[in-house]
């Protein structure tokens, strides 16, 4: 039955892509997902009060994504990391996560970050402390580090030694390998300038000193510039041993397929709803059959490229309203009230992109949320 979206009519698909769970590894890449929370609907919020969270929907969405063998970076931006959920929701989001992650035998990192600092300036004793006790959490927890970008360090950082000084003491203080994420100003607008330089060339000359300088204690970088030549020219500069982890959401299948000089792994916020798809992806990859990978991957660019469009930080909006969708909560709410950052045209053209691709696993039920939202928001015309 046709439905009829902002952008025109549209006959929705009948059947999804048949993509259940495996419990095959992963071989030739190694892939996590950026996961989402979910909020509990009934708590009784403002936008400025702790983040509630759906622990049981939550927990649920990843052991979805660890049954098709993926990885959840866990407590990132796409958890709405400071865009609605704090450093306490993040702590306790990873001590759980972690123990779940132990009980299926799943792989996690987690995010590790600067934002239990009050507001205003900070110094940079006072970002490294606050870098060590997050850091403190996720390793006593049993899960991987990653060294997330930090808002207070790129205010208080006066140049690029800052950067290295800081990233120096951490990485002496970390027990185990930690994967190092720049996420540039697209996604965070306060992390301009990050690593001591608006421009790129010195940030990347910087950032790829940190590494050099410990490279025993790096296990691999998350580049989330959306430039893929960047990724593969400091792809290309790593040392051995150091992985690049493509946080690209508009070139990720080009990037994770690589070329006959190295490829790029994955750490990704539309791996989120594309998990399924992606992991089969994957194992067609580690048949070495790149040309299959490409023709299953190629087609989600549009429906990432739509997702992530600026201002890219709200694509979590867009993510958390496919899970929606797919079945995978019950309602289209989330923390800090960030369902109203996007409009119902760009969430109808989302819905239509994700149902195109097979992405719904009952596609009846896409459909009649999707005609609630639109009754809800926008009438009927």
């Amino acid at each position: 039955m046709t439905i009829h979206l902002p952008q025109g009519p549209y006959e929705p698909r009948a059947t999804p892509l048949e993509l259940a769970p495996t419990g095959t590894p992963l071989a030739s890449r190694t892939v996590f997902s950026a996961a989402h929370v979910v909020a509990d609907p009934y708590a009784d919020v403002s936008p400025d009060s702790p983040a509630a969270v759906d622990w049981d929907a939550t927990l649920a969405f990843r052991r979805h994504l660890w049954s098709h063998g993926l990885g959840v970076a866990e407590a990132m931006d796409t958890a709405q990391r400071g865009m609605g959920l704090d450093w306490a929701g993040a702590e306790e989001l990873i001590r759980r996560s972690a123990a779940e992650a132990r009980a299926v035998g799943g792989r996690i990192a987690c995010g590790v970050g600067t934002d239990q600092l009050p507001p205003g300036p900070a110094t940079l004793a006072e970002v490294r402390a606050a870098y060590e006790e997050q850091l403190a959490v996720v390793e006593e927890s049993g899960a991987q580090a990653i060294l997330m970008a930090s808002r207070a360090l790129a205010a208080a950082a006066k140049g690029p030694q800052d950067y290295l000084d800081t990233y120096a003491h951490l990485l002496r203080q970390a027990t185990e390998p930690v994967v190092l994420h720049w996420l540039g100003p697209m996604f965070d607008p306060a992390l301009e300038g990050y690593w001591g330089s608006t421009d790129l060339d010195l940030a990347t000359d910087t950032f790829l000193q940190v590494i050099a300088e410990h490279p025993d204690k790096v296990d691999g970088i998350k580049m989330s510039l959306l430039d893929a030549d960047r990724e593969i020219d400091v792809r290309r500069r790593l040392p051995g041993g150091v992985r690049c982890y493509t946080g690209d959401d508009f070139n990720y299948p080009e990037l994770i397929a690589g070329d006959d000089r190295g490829f790029s792994h994955a750490l990704l916020g539309i791996f989120d709803p594309l998990g399924p798809l992606a992991a089969h992806a994957v194992r067609v990859l580690d048949t070495g059959d790149t040309k299959g990978f490409r023709e299953l991957l190629d087609p989600t660019v549009e429906l990432s490229r739509h997702l992530f469009q600026a201002p890219t930080r709200f694509y979590k909006t867009g993510v958390v309203f496919l899970a929606w969708l797919a079945g995978h909560q019950d309602h289209f709410t989330m923390v800090g009230g960030l369902q109203s950052a996007r409009s119902l045209p760009h969430l109808a053209k989302a819905y239509e992109l994700a149902d195109g691709l097979g992405l719904f696993p009952d596609p009846e039920l896409a459909e009649s949320r999707m005609r609630a939202l639109l009754t809800v928001n926008g009438g009927t015309r």
